[in-house]
C-alpha cells in the first residue's frame, strides 16, 4: 500500500429493517440488532453465521451500499469508509464480459495507476500473465475468481470485504484461491472482513472469528484463532481447533452460543424430523408446491 496507513475498524449497527414485499402493511423483518465490533489495523476477521441472518447485509452496510439502517460505521483514524478506498470481492465474480482481463482490473483504477502497471503486476501474481486480453468467457470460474481478487487489491484498499467469494468452486481450487488471497494480504496489508459459511475455511483464513446469531443478528461469540500459520485447511491443529470448539458450542452454526439455545436448536431439529416422518407415512396429507 502507497504510503497509506492502515486503519481498523468500528461498527456498531442499532437496527436494519426490511419492509415488506409488498411495501404497504406488510411487517417485513429486521434482520441485524444491537450487531457491535472493532477490528484493529490489518486484521483477517472472518464472519461465520446461519443462512439469513444478514452477513451480506452487514457488508453492504460496511460499503456503503445500503444507507437504510441505524448504524455507526468509522475508520480507527476517524475517517468515515466511503472516503477512503474500499474493495469489495461478491460471491459471483462480476466481470464485465466485454471487457478484457487487463481491462476489468484497470476499470476501478485512474489514469494513473492504471499507467503504472498495477493490473499487469497484480494479474501476474494471480498467474494470469498470459491471460491478459483473454475475455471473461474464455476463463475457468478459478480463474475469473482470480481476475476479481486482483481486482479488489488493484485500488490498494484501506478494508477489503469478501462475501463467500470461494463458495461454488471445487476443494482444490477453492485451497489454491485462499492460498492467494492470504498471500497478496500478507504483501499489501490491510483490513480485512470475509463472510463464510464454513467454519473450516474461517479457521483457515482468519485471526478472529465473529460468530453471528440468527436474525436479527448480533455477535454471540467472539473467537482468536492463535493457531500458527501457514495452516492447512484440514490439518490436524485445524480440525483439533474446529472440533473444540464446537464441543463447548454445539449448535454454534445455527446461530446459539449457549445451552439455552443449544436446547431450542435440538427442539427444532427434533420437530422438523417429526415433520418429515409424517410426510412419509401412507395417507399423510402433501401441500402442492
Amino acid at each position: 500500500m502507497s504510503g497509506a496507513t492502515v486503519p481498523g475498524l468500528d461498527v456498531r449497527i442499532a437496527h436494519k429493517h426490511y419492509a415488506g414485499a409488498d411495501g404497504g402493511g406488510g411487517t417485513g423483518a429486521t434482520v441485524i440488532e444491537n450487531l457491535a465490533f472493532a477490528l484493529p489495523p490489518r486484521q483477517f476477521c472472518c464472519i461465520v453465521g446461519p443462512s439469513g441472518c444478514g452477513k451480506t447485509t452487514l457488508l453492504n452496510i460496511l460499503a456503503g451500499l445500503d444507507r437504510d439502517a441505524r448504524a455507526e460505521v468509522r475508520l480507527s483514524d476517524g475517517s468515515r469508509p466511503e472516503a477512503v478506498p474500499i474493495g469489495y470481492m461478491f460471491q459471483t465474480p462480476r466481470l464485465l464480459p466485454w471487457r478484457t482481463v487487463r481491462d476489468n482490473v484497470r476499470i476501478v483504477l485512474d489514469a494513473e495507476a492504471a499507467a503504472s502497471g498495477r493490473a499487469e503486476q497484480l494479474l501476474s501474481e494471480m498467474e494470469l500473465g498470459d491471460s491478459l486480453d483473454a475475455f471473461p468467457n474464455r476463463l475457468s470460474g478459478g480463474m475469473q475468481r482470480r481476475v476479481a481478487l486482483a481486482r479488489a487489491f488493484a485500488i490498494e484498499p484501506r478494508l477489503l470485504l469478501l462475501d463467500e467469494p470461494f463458495v461454488s468452486l471445487d476443494q482444490p481450487v477453492a485451497n489454491r484461491l485462499r492460498g492467494m488471497l492470504l498471500e497478496l494480504w500478507q504483501r499489501r496489508p490491510t483490513t480485512v472482513l470475509f463472510v463464510t459459511h464454513d467454519l473450516r475455511e474461517a479457521i483457515h483464513l482468519a485471526d478472529r472469528i465473529l460468530f453471528l446469531s440468527k436474525s436479527p443478528s448480533r455477535v454471540i461469540l467472539d473467537v482468536a484463532v492463535d493457531l500458527p500459520r501457514p495452516r492447512g485447511f484440514e490439518d490436524a491443529a485445524s480440525e483439533a481447533f474446529r472440533s473444540d470448539l464446537l464441543s463447548r458450542h454445539e449448535a454454534l452454526l445455527q446461530g446459539y452460543a449457549d445451552e439455552a439455545g443449544a436446547a431450542a436448536a435440538k427442539a427444532t431439529a427434533a420437530a422438523d424430523a417429526a415433520r418429515r416422518r409424517g410426510w412419509d407415512e401412507p395417507g399423510a396429507e402433501r401441500l402442492a408446491c
